[in-house]
């Protein structure tokens, strides 16, 4: 997912512009050309791109001092709201016990409409918010409805590091025009999506419940320094059951502040360490290979799909040295990371 509704720009400016800061700077700063204030305009756009909202999130954290996410601030959340629940979620030692505790924030401190709920029914979890009124007023599913189904998802992911497959993703609005849209939302979510139901909510088997968090303070503050980009950019693969998929996931794609120890690794998977290097072993791997696999991968992904410098993803990928970065990408791909954006950028031209 790499398109942002501009209505999530247009709050974040609100934020600003509510404590005297001039809007039209921060525009600037972030890339964006048009005003999101005025969706009258000629050059109004209906979305912008995973970075410039970044950039604009980036900007508004700085001027108000505070990690707002800004992913619920449709539904008069406060900004700093998901910062807190994030600290609120990793005292927990499971994924079930985190969502609970992620209903129960939302519900003390927020209306109904930002109210997240979870359901377990037989084998099954369902995630969900929202209610009917959208459905039976006949509106249409929209470009927000799908961002933010898709970014609690990828947000839960990130919390157990690994791929949690849905099974299937409902809306409350009514189908969208066209077979080529829908067919986007299926290919988004992996999996079957209906439209007309009781509330927006994806649903995936209950076993994930009980996948403990792997994350920390530490990476927590990582990843509020560059988020919502980590999620949006977020690579979804089925989970094939295998423990290289798991290890994988659980090394993740940002390494600024070096790779998650191999102890942490089997204490997340709860087994011994060599139960794991056999296991690693059996699938034709090691834990060494993983970790240059992922940081090459991560590497690739950066390059292909986003406007950071190459500096700043040599930094992501936890080279202090950007030489050292081109050297071993260089050794990876047989091209400089310089040359490699280049070729993906003529051939994204060429398709079009």
């Amino acid at each position: 997912m790499e398109a942002v509704p501009t209505r999530y720009a247009k709050s974040l400016l609100s934020l600003a512009t509510e404590r005297g800061y001039d809007h039209n700077g921060i525009l600037k700063s972030a890339g964006i050309s048009f005003n999101p204030f005025n969706p009258r305009g000629a050059d109004y756009q209906a979305s912008i791109s995973a970075m410039q909202y970044t950039r604009l999130y980036q900007q508004v954290l700085s001027l108000l001092q505070d990690q707002a996410f800004g992913l619920m601030l449709g539904h008069s959340v406060s900004p700093g709201a998901f910062r807190m629940m994030c600290y609120c979620l990793l005292g927990c030692e499971n994924l079930g016990k985190a969502i609970r505790r992620a209903c129960e924030f939302f519900r003390i401190f927020f209306n109904s409409d930002a109210h997240i709920h979870l359901d377990t029914r037989k084998d099954n979890a369902i995630v969900g918010y929202g209610s009917v009124k959208k459905g039976f007023a006949g509106d249409k599913v929209d470009l927000a409805d799908v961002y933010g189904l898709c970014i609690w998802h990828r947000f839960f992911c990130w919390l157990v590091g690994g791929s949690i497959d849905l099974k299937e993703v409902r809306f409350a609005g009514q189908a969208p025009e066209g077979r080529g849209r829908i067919a986007k939302y299926q290919a988004l979510f992996d999996c079957p999506v209906y439209f007309g139901q009781l509330r927006d909510e994806f649903v995936f088997e209950n076993r994930y419940l009980s996948y403990p968090l792997v994350q920390n303070e530490r990476s927590l503050k990582e990843f509020l320094r560059a988020a919502p980009y980590p999620l949006m950019v977020m690579q979804h693969n089925r989970d094939d059951g295998s423990i290289v998929a798991r290890v994988r996931a659980m090394i993740g794609q940002d390494f600024s502040q070096g790779f998650p120890s191999f102890e942490r690794i089997t204490e997340s998977l709860n087994m011994s360490a060599p139960t794991l290097r056999r296991r690693l072993k059996k699938e034709g791997t090691t834990f060494q290979q993983l970790k240059d696999e992922c940081r090459r991968d991560a590497a690739v992904a950066y390059l292909s799909n986003s406007e950071l410098s190459i500096n700043a993803i040599a930094a992501l990928m936890g080279f202090t040295d950007p030489s050292a970065f081109h050297r071993c990408f260089k050794k990876w791909t047989g091209m400089t990371p310089g040359e490699y954006r280049q070729q993906e950028r003529d051939a994204g031209e060429g398709a079009q």
